[in-house]
């Protein structure tokens, strides 16, 4: 361990957003990431052994941690079976439970805990406007997140600030659904969904990087935060805008039928395109957090300019 810099622990780092936090923060910080399937690499990053659901040898690089940063979950796009309900509400919960019994066991706690959770905590609202204050839905999503962000608001840690990230639908090439609603596109299958009405709360992967860092280094964080854009879209707007990104001026519309039976192939959940949720992130507005993307035209220019 590096006694000279600070140190940051990112539990679930190996995924797409952890990935790209590692990348944001190995310039000022050593960074360890705790993965099921741990690798040496290259880039002065550590990863170290964790099974996301018990203490062990991982909690002796929380002891005098700048922060711990919790990103670890099965990923939500599969089937919303009871099976994989039941997988997807675990693997967050635990990994939960774990940092924070990881946290309780170490002389010196981590000064900061960021904690994430999603946006789906609000549900499908429709038009309505969410930000920090609204109340929560009443669908799978909203159950998956609730008990999610009550493991983390159970865990009392007297010495370590916590903040929790509602995180929306991230736009980057390396991760997440934007991949697959590219290559769609670029088979001239880039249509609205269904209604097209549904919101989609967007954020460029490095807007939300930067959010989790100054979550890190700022104390006035603390609490809950919707980390998403200043301008959620229909999806109708949201797919013309991915159009023009990849030079496919038309596509037909995607009816519902369609979208269930693609995500019956897809192994996928037709709920995830055909719902949606607007949600704003006021609280980031008062901390003064300056987005790098808050049209969607520049954060698909970004990501897609050489495309």
């Amino acid at each position: 361990m590096n006694a000279n810099r600070k140190r940051i622990v990112i539990a679930g780092g190996s995924g797409f957003i952890g990935t790209a936090l590692a990348k944001e923060l190995s310039a000022n910080y050593e960074v360890v990431v705790l993965s099921r399937s741990p690798k040496l690499r290259a880039d002065g990053v550590k990863e170290i052994e964790w099974d996301g659901e018990h203490i062990g040898e991982w909690i002796q690089f929380l002891n005098g941690a700048e922060a711990v940063v919790n990103v670890a979950g099965k990923n939500i796009n599969c089937p919303h079976t009871p099976e994989n309900v039941h997988e997807l509400t675990a693997s967050r919960v635990n990994s939960v439970n774990a940092v924070g019994a990881g946290i309780y066991h170490v002389a010196q706690p981590p000064k900061t805990w960021v904690q994430a959770s999603a946006i789906g905590f609000y549900g499908s609202p429709g038009e309505t406007i969410c930000d920090e204050n609204s109340p929560p839905g009443n669908d799978t999503l909203t159950e998956i997140c609730r008990q999610w962000e009550n493991a983390f608001a159970e865990a009392k840690m007297p010495k370590t600030r916590k903040v929790l990230i509602r995180i929306g639908f991230v736009l980057g090439r390396d991760g997440g659904a934007l991949p697959v609603l590219a290559k769609l596109t670029k088979w001239f299958l880039g249509g609205r969904t269904g209604s097209g009405k549904q919101f989609i709360s967007w954020i460029h992967i490095s807007d939300l990087t930067r959010m989790i860092a100054e979550a890190v280094e700022r104390e006035i964080f603390s609490g809950t935060f919707n980390a998403v854009g200043p301008n959620p879209v229909t999806n109708d707007d949201f797919m013309r805008e991915l159009r023009y990104a990849l030079h496919r001026p038309w596509s037909p519309p995607t009816p519902e039928w369609a979208v269930k039976f693609g995500a019956r192939l897809m192994k996928s959940e037709p709920s995830l395109a055909l719902a949606g949720v607007r949600v704003v992130p006021k609280r980031f507005f008062e901390t003064g957090f300056q987005f790098r993307f808050s049209e969607l035209s520049k954060a698909f220019e970004n990501l897609y300019e050489s495309a």
